[in-house]
């Protein structure tokens, strides 16, 4: 993992130097081999391109961001993603979304919140996600409009003395609405604002469902460079909801220190919050923690699970501010995970 590790930062370092020196361009690439590894995944290779697209260069349009990855896992997994965040002229309109395609063995443990770990399960699926949002300015940061979303799990398949029944080929289609509150200064690496993403929509799948999900997250600097971040997510499900669109726990960007998925149930609320400082040179670091609870019809707080962990930064673009993030989490029952990324987790 260290080796991997050094590999990784070295061809960061040398991309986010170059990316770095012309703060003019409207559209910067930064390309780089990726070499890592996360607690779903293993070890992986792959490329990740990132794009900071600035167009308008005037101080009521902020820095809008894309991403093209591609990853080969030691699991054997094939992984293709594109995200992006575009704000238009002036910010009257602004959209999101995310395609994503994979090839996947992974590890399934049931619905509940304290599933064992003798549940756990491999199985195989091809993936395929689309979500999208074009939202119109309200007034000042305050955005509204529609979502749409489809999701598709095919050639499902597993093997041994394990029966989920609902582990089958499945899709969803879902329309909703979303109500934005967006005064982050920057999308990737936020230092001060206040985000409000209130989303709601209707799923029709084998069985018809609700999704409703809350986030809310606030972010506060002190003397230019101590940065406080928290986050707050409500995501419940009503109705009978396909096994790969419960609310979970873990994963890069929801909750780290767990598996993507290790605990699974219609309810999720949880609090994160992160603390970021400055090192030396380019180097930054970051502390975090935060606790959780999953739950199908009450909240139990002894079911609560925690999460706390210890990051590193790197600055590759000093003009917009973005970091190559290196985070250690930990969690409850022996659960851990180390991550590399682009851009904060929140």
């Amino acid at each position: 993992m260290i080796r991997l590790f050094s590999i990784s930062v070295l061809l960061t370092l040398f991309s986010g130097f170059v990316a770095g020196q012309d703060s003019t361009k409207k559209i910067k690439l930064l390309p780089v081999p990726t070499i890592g590894y996360s607690p779903e995944t293993k070890t992986y290779i792959g490329a990740v391109t990132l794009f900071t697209i600035d167009l308008y260069k005037d101080s009521l349009t902020r820095t809008s961001n894309a991403k093209f990855e591609f990853n080969y896992t030691w699991n054997k997994q094939l992984i293709l993603e594109s995200e992006w965040n575009y704000f238009f002229k002036d910010e009257k309109w602004f959209t999101k979304g995310r395609i994503h395609y994979s090839e996947y063995p992974d590890y399934y443990y049931g619905i509940g919140s304290n599933t064992p770990e003798s549940n756990k399960l491999l199985f195989n699926s091809d993936r395929f996600v689309f979500e999208a949002n074009i939202l119109r300015n309200l007034s000042g940061k305050l955005f509204i409009g529609p979502n749409l979303r489809f999701i598709n799990y095919s050639n499902v398949n597993y093997s041994g003395d394990l029966i989920y029944p609902e582990l089958a080929d499945q899709s969803t289609f879902g329309v909703g609405i979303t109500l934005l509150r967006d005064s982050r200064n920057s999308l990737l690496t936020p230092t001060k604002g206040f985000y409000f993403n209130f989303n709601t929509g209707y799923n029709f799948s084998k069985s018809d469902y609700v999704a409703t999900t809350l986030d809310i997250r606030y972010y506060k600097t002190w003397a230019d460079k101590y940065t406080w971040a928290s986050r707050m997510i409500n995501d419940f499900r009503f109705g009978k909801v396909p096994f790969y669109d419960y609310s979970f726990l873990g994963g890069d960007k929801f909750v780290r220190g767990y598996n993507y998925g290790r605990y699974r149930d219609k309810n999720l609320s949880s609090i994160q919050t992160e603390f970021r400082l400055p090192l030396v040179w380019k180097f930054g670091i970051a502390t975090f923690g935060g606790i959780s609870n999953l739950f199908a019809n009450n909240f139990k707080i002894n079911d609560s699970k925690y999460n706390y962990g210890l990051g590193l930064r790197f600055l590759v673009d000093k003009h917009d501010k973005t970091n190559l993030r290196l985070d250690y989490a930990v969690g409850n029952n022996g659960n851990s995970g180390f991550y590399i990324s682009f851009g904060e987790s929140f």
